[in-house]
């Protein structure tokens, strides 16, 4: 005989309804790329605009995990928003509310 627990746990689910990996099964499909070889292409330290896709509202940068970047393209990423910032292209933080 087998409750509704143990039938929980053959799907894969965990006693709270959550996946064995720690999360919600859905919240990983809602993740959202950022890069593709087109945005890649424009990488630069001299266009902000395309920068600030890879930076968050309060000037922080976006990991790769999310933005969907290889290494090397992280590294490259990561190089063009410092020398942006460097020449205030970009803000190192945000100030104020």
């Amino acid at each position: 005989m087998t409750t509704r627990m143990d039938a929980g746990l053959d799907e894969g689910l965990d006693r709270d309804g959550d996946d064995r990996r720690g999360g919600k099964g859905a919240r990983g499909a809602t993740r959202r790329k950022l890069l593709s070889d087109e945005i890649f292409q424009k990488v630069d330290y001299k266009n902000p605009q395309v920068l600030r896709s890879f930076v968050t509202d309060r000037g922080k940068m976006i990991p790769r995990r999310i933005s969907g970047a290889s290494a090397r393209q992280q590294r490259v990423i990561s190089t063009a928003v410092r020398r942006a910032r460097m020449l205030a292209l970009l803000p190192f933080s945000v100030t104020g509310d």
